[in-house]
């Protein structure tokens, strides 16, 4: 009988009594229901440490006069150097399908507890390389999403609201971070402003995520642009080749909310699938 498919949560908020615990518990349950395995990194639970530093390497540094930490980490990954509680999450995320970061939107990203999981487990060697990057990254074969809630009403996101239009600001999670490291990105599961909801709209908010949670694992991923359309070369190089520059003339919208090339953006390019495109 072949082993149960992991989903790992890796969950990011301190009150049991959260929305975000809420979405959590919903996702554990349902996704259980469906046989997968799921495992939960609690790191507020846990007390993950938050920050990069050298106390992350066992033993002798490399060049101990100029500490680097992505290359200091790199050499300890090889030679299994690395502390336990990364080496722990590492293995997690080698066995998971797919994984589902559950948070409060913090200052327009996440909170420091779960940056310093990004920082520190996904490690050069492990997680990307230079060689290994976006649609040709390490985990290509493995999916991830971000689910999350707001402080704010959804309308205060749009491209004419206050804040500005939610495209952007998830493009730096969701390009620079998950699809560097080559994961296939699904849609974000967006809870907007639940602390100041009545009690059916959350529970509406919930029945919507447990539902989606039923089909997430087939869902289409968000489109990002190949790395077969940039000049992959080195120096001078990583920018579009000149004749996509020109075949992108004549479209009305940038090619994805980072890749605009001066245009309007292309609409909800960050928080739905494309139905065309090539997809990661």
């Amino acid at each position: 009988m072949a082993a149960p498919k992991t989903v790992l949560i890796v969950y990011a908020h301190q009150s049991a009594g959260s929305f975000n615990s809420a979405a959590k518990d919903v996702a554990v349950e349902e996704l259980t229901k469906q046989g997968y395995k799921v495992i939960v990194s609690d790191l507020y639970a846990m007390n993950f440490k938050a920050t990069a530093t050298q106390q992350d390497i066992i033993g002798d540094l490399q060049n101990p006069d100029e500490f680097k930490y992505g290359d200091e980490t790199l050499h300890a990954w090889r030679e299994g150097r690395l502390t336990e509680d990364i080496v722990a999450e590492h293995q997690k995320v080698k066995e998971a399908e797919l994984i589902i970061f559950q948070f409060p939107m913090y200052w327009f990203s996440v909170p420091a507890i779960l940056k310093g999981w990004i920082d520190r487990v996904l490690t050069q060697g492990f997680a990307f390389t230079l060689q290994n990057l976006y649609d040709n990254g390490i985990f290509k074969n493995k999916k991830a999403m971000l689910s999350f809630t707001t402080g704010a009403i959804q309308s205060m996101f749009c491209p004419d609201g206050l804040h500005g239009d939610i495209n952007v600001t998830l493009w730096p999670l969701q390009n620079g971070v998950l699809h560097f490291c080559g994961f296939q990105v699904l849609a974000p599961q967006v809870s907007w402003c639940p602390a100041h909801s009545p009690p059916d709209v959350r529970t509406s908010m919930l029945n919507a995520w447990r539902a989606r949670l039923k089909t997430l694992l087939a869902e289409k991923p968000l489109t990002f642009p190949p790395c077969t359309m940039f000049d992959m070369t080195f120096p001078g190089g990583f920018v579009l080749r000149p004749e996509v520059r020109e075949e992108q003339r004549s479209c009305p919208h940038g090619i994805s909310t980072g890749h605009h090339l001066g245009k309007p953006l292309p609409p909800d390019n960050q928080l739905k699938a494309e139905e065309k495109g090539d997809a990661v």
